[in-house]
Formats: structure tokens, C-alpha cells, sequence
């Protein structure tokens, strides 16, 4: 036997016994981190999630809690690829939907500290080509859904979205809508517009003078270490991103339509984990990543020009549970795809739920959630 011959047969016997013992294990998952501190509470907050999962028959979901910017509890449920039977983890990338809006935001965010946007400006001082309207908007009314754009239209899905095409640029996107009148007088009424926000996108370019996902990961996402956020690609391989489903109306599963979200990455295009989206609230919840009057700006109601308040900051919901404990709050649905993105500013809990079928879980379930995690009046966590 020849030096090569009895390398060969060596490696061969290797290879087997390493076979062997991997077959002898028992089979693993990623292991959730979670903190010794809250046993009681992961114990309640899994049974909670376990029990939605089950109730709302989902195929893959995940969970993640952070409290003052630490990942405490965050465990993956069911499949994130019925198919090949790959499990749902902690770093599983779903798609975010709307939530993707207070991503948007932090870079909104960016460039008002920098001294490079002005909210109040006419959105054609950064994007000259949208077209002028009955009267001018600003970036602030399109962040706060008072501007007057519309929403969705199914002659939209018949028309030039018709087929999932792809969009080179975030200003190529805006034709679907950009010559449409506006519904209403900006600031003197509140209607829920995702077109709104593709302004915005465009708006980020001008004032930026960079391409709007690269800004992004450049300015939000590489500073804060979220990894996981990426614009949902349709062509591009992803890791740990999952499959996406629907049912029909007798329940079957099945896979979710074809959708390329590349004329709406500012307000429904992105993907992350809970673990990365949890991270991101967090840093929403202490002056760092932005300063203390930015945060105020994001997260405090705007106003029509009746006095009345709408609830929305720049992007971002607020209002108090029944409990009367304040929350700051973002969901979103989209093919294949349901999030939630939750947080008590006063306790500093960030909870987030995403799945990959779009059902209809919301502010109640995360709620739930993470009062398991709310500190007690002694200032002790539960236990």
C-alpha cells in the first residue's frame, strides 16, 4: 500500500467514525439566549408564545425581549422552511413590513442631526422631480401620514405593479403614485399612506446625495450591529432568511405570492431577526446612537392643524396600555410576513415578534409579553 493508498483509507476511516457519532446525537437547535434573572418570566413569556403559535397555526415564528439594551429572552418556534424542515431560531431574517418605517426613520433622524434635512422644507428642495401638488408637503406630514399621499390601490397590483417587476431606484418607484392628487390639505387630517413614505426614501437620496440602502446600512445598520437588516432581495441569497407562506381559505398552507419590494424598501422592504430588531428599538430607548431632542422628535405625537394629535411621531405609534404604562409601537403586514416591534420606555422593554405568515397577531400579544418583564414597584425584576 502506497503513502497516498493509506492517507486515503485513513481518511476514510475518520470520516466514518465521525459520521457515526454525529448520528449517535441527538438533534440541536439553536440554544436561545436568556437571562438566569428571568426564569419565571421566559417560563410564562414561552407558554404565551407557544400558545400563539399554536392558536394562529403558524409555520415559523420568533421572539426576542431586550431590557436596557440587553437580549434576555429570544427562542425561534416551528419552521422557517416547512419544505426542508429547517427550524425557526433567534437569527432567522423575516420580512418586517411596515415596521421597516422606524427603520427609515432612524436615518430620517441621521441627517436632521446632521443638519442636512429640514423637515419642514418642501420635499422638492431634496427630490425636484415630484411633481407639485395643491399645496406643498413636507417630510414631517409624510413621516407622520399627514401629507395627504394615498395608500395602496388594487389598480396599483393590476397596473404597473402587475407581476412583481423590479424597480433600479427608489425615484423610479414613485411613478406609481407621484402624479395622483392629494386626498386632503397637508396636516389637517391623518390617513395611513406606505407611498408616503417611498417619498421619504427619495427625500434621504437628495438630502444624503447617496443611493437610500446604502445610506441606510452605512448610517443605522452598521453603526447599531444589525447584521441581520437587509432589504428583502428577491435574486440575492440570504442567509437565515425564511420561506415565506399563506394560507387559503380553507386553511391549506401554501407558499406566499411572489413580491420583489424593491418600490417600497422605506416603508416595507426590510428583513431582520428579532434579535437585530429588538436591538434597534433599544437604542430608541437611551440618547447614544441619537441625541435626546432627536429622540423626543421621533417619538412624540405630531399634531393636525385642528390641535389634534395623531399618535404617530415620525413613524413611530404612541399611546399607554391598559395598565396606563406607555408604549411606543410598530406592526406590519406583508406576504408572507407579520411583525410587531414593541416597547415600554419607562421600563426599557423591547419586545418583537415577527412571523412568516400574516396573521393577525398585534400590539395585545406583545404586550403580554413583555409585562411579564416589567420590573415590580420595588424596582426588582419579576421573578
Amino acid at each position: 500500500m502506497n503513502f497516498l493508498t493509506r492517507r486515503t483509507a485513513a481518511g476514510a476511516v475518520l470520516l466514518y467514525a465521525l459520521a457515526s457519532f454525529l448520528a449517535a446525537q441527538p438533534a440541536r437547535r439553536v440554544a436561545p439566549p436568556q437571562s438566569s434573572r428571568y426564569t419565571e418570566p421566559i417560563r410564562q413569556a414561552r407558554a404565551a408564545a407557544a400558545e400563539l403559535v399554536k392558536s394562529k397555526q403558524i409555520p415559523g415564528f420568533s421572539v426576542a425581549v431586550a431590557i436596557n439594551g440587553t437580549i434576555v429572552w429570544s427562542e425561534g418556534f416551528g419552521l422557517a422552511n416547512v419544505e426542508h424542515d429547517v427550524l425557526a431560531t433567534p437569527k432567522t431574517r423575516f420580512r418586517l413590513g411596515s415596521v421597516s418605517k422606524v427603520l427609515t426613520a432612524a436615518g430620517v433622524a441621521r441627517l436632521v442631526e446632521d443638519g442636512k434635512l429640514d423637515l419642514d422644507a418642501p420635499v422638492q428642495s431634496y427630490v425636484p422631480d415630484f411633481p407639485k401638488k395643491q399645496w406643498p408637503v413636507t417630510t414631517r406630514q409624510l413621516a407622520g401620514h399627514t401629507a395627504g399621499i394615498r395608500h395602496y390601490l388594487p389598480k396599483d397590483f393590476s397596473g404597473p405593479l402587475n407581476g412583481a417587476p423590479h424597480f433600479e431606484s427608489v425615484t423610479k418607484g414613485l411613478a406609481v403614485f407621484q402624479d395622483d392628487p392629494l386626498l386632503f390639505e397637508p396636516g389637517t387630517n391623518y390617513v395611513y399612506s406606505s407611498y408616503g413614505w417611498n417619498v421619504v426614501s427619495a427625500v434621504i437620496e437628495g438630502a444624503a446625495k447617496e443611493e437610500f440602502l446604502s445610506f441606510m446600512q452605512r448610517a443605522v445598520f452598521e453603526p447599531l450591529g444589525l447584521r441581520s437588516v437587509s432589504a428583502d432581495y428577491v435574486d440575492r441569497i440570504i442567509p437565515n432568511r425564511t420561506a415565506f407562506y399563506s394560507r387559503t381559505r380553507e386553511g391549506v398552507l401554501q407558499h406566499a405570492p411572489h413580491i420583489d419590494s424593491s418600490y417600497k424598501w422605506a416603508g416595507g422592504g426590510f428583513l431582520s431577526s428579532a434579535e437585530d430588531l429588538a436591538r434597534f428599538g433599544s437604542a430608541h430607548l437611551v440618547p447614544g446612537f441619537l441625541k435626546q431632542s432627536t429622540l423626543d422628535l421621533l417619538l412624540t405625537s405630531q399634531k393636525l392643524t385642528s390641535g389634534k394629535e395623531t399618535g404617530v411621531g415620525i413613524a413611530w405609534r404612541s399611546g399607554v396600555d391598559r395598565q396606563g404604562r406607555k408604549i411606543l409601537h410598530h406592526g406590519g403586514t406583508i406576504e408572507g410576513g407579520r411583525a410587531m416591534l414593541m416597547m415600554f420606555p419607562e421600563s426599557k422593554v423591547v419586545v418583537v415578534l415577527l412571523s412568516n405568515l400574516p396573521v393577525n397577531f398585534g400590539e395585545l400579544d406583545a404586550i403580554q409579553i413583555g409585562a411579564l418583564f416589567i420590573p415590580s414597584s420595588e424596582g426588582r425584576p419579576p421573578n
